[in-house]
């Protein structure tokens, strides 16, 4: 789209409504991490992406006409580094802007060391490649969430929180109330718009299936009339895709509670799972390129180890 400065910009999408998708190009893959600008009396960004990806949001409000004393708000669905490792990154760029999040994340963006940490352990060198630092915030600036809230965009416009916990204890849903978008963050699974494969999302330590479930089940008792996935775009058909989200996670559910009582080992179960469901997935079977997108978005061995978390805490 042309962007307002007359600079032509290639990673942003007119949905509608005010409203415009933000390819936050996380390390360097287009069609991975989406983040959403409302551009209404007080400009809001919807998740920030990766701490790497921050210049190149940064950039994109930039051709939008929002400049550093303009972003009124930054709000992020959950604290994971793909969907708030820009977090300090944007706070600093953009010094108005509160910085919305769930009360059991707040703490995290805070002093983001614990969280980076754990990060670490898990993804080794190839963190600094995927997601970057997240930066601390000032704790003045942040506003924490509790199960629900309100955040003001300006004309009587609002967008309002509905706590969804079971991908994440910190995750929000939040609802666009002149628009009807539903940012659904992770808690609905991931999305991929080239082949409308949709694949859960279980990592560890937080994955409880009923909490998921329950969750889904908030989703579609809210009555939205899309959903933006953060990962990745808008999705029409809500019912459809809410009844496949949960259907998704009893499936896998189902198979990795199978390799966990035959007494497999992640590597195992993660090879039985992948089998056992590929055929689910176009992706898969598509070109090299579009299969590596889609275990990037959601990749089996963390979606396995998230189960068998759960499952050795509630059966061990």
């Amino acid at each position: 789209m042309a962007a307002r400065s007359g600079v032509p910009v290639d990673n942003i999408t007119a949905l509608g409504g005010d409203v415009y998708e933000i390819d936050t190009k996380m390390a360097g893959y287009t069609g991975i991490t989406a983040g959403y600008l409302i551009l209404g009396d007080r400009p809001c960004l919807v998740e920030t992406g990766t701490s790497t990806s921050a210049p190149v949001v940064r950039d994109a409000l930039a051709s939008m006409g929002v400049g550093p004393e303009d972003l009124a708000t930054v709000v992020v669905t959950h604290i994971h580094l793909d969907h708030a490792g820009g977090v300090g990154d944007i706070a600093r760029f953009f010094p108005s802007a509160q910085i919305v999040v769930h009360e059991k994340g707040a703490r995290h963006l805070a002093d983001p060391s614990r969280l980076m940490a754990s990060a670490r352990m898990v993804w080794g060198d190839r963190l600094d490649t995927l997601f970057g630092e997240l930066s601390p915030t000032e704790a003045e600036r942040i506003v924490a969430l509790g199960d629900t809230g309100a955040i003001d965009l300006g004309n009587g416009r609002t967008l309002n929180s509905h706590y969804s916990p079971g991908h994440a204890k910190h995750h929000v849903g939040l609802v666009d109330s002149a628009t009807g978008d539903l940012y659904v963050g992770d808690a609905a699974g991931v999305y991929l718009p080239e082949t409308g494969d949709l694949r859960p999302a279980t990592p560890p330590p937080d994955f409880d299936l009923q909490t998921a479930l329950t969750s889904i089940a908030l989703f579609g008792a809210l009555g939205p009339q899309r959903l933006l996935f953060s990962h990745y775009g808008p999705v029409n058909a809500v019912r459809e895709t809410l009844e496949r989200s949960a259907e998704e996670l009893r499936i896998w559910v189902d198979l990795t509670r199978q390799a966990h009582s035959e007494g497999m080992d992640l590597d195992h179960a993660v090879a039985m799972v992948r089998d056992r469901t590929k055929e689910r997935y176009a992706s898969l079977k598509a070109d090299d390129a579009t299969a590596k997108q889609f275990e990037l978005l959601s990749g089996a061995p963390s979606n396995v180890a998230g189960i068998l978390h759960w499952l050795n805490r509630v059966s061990p």
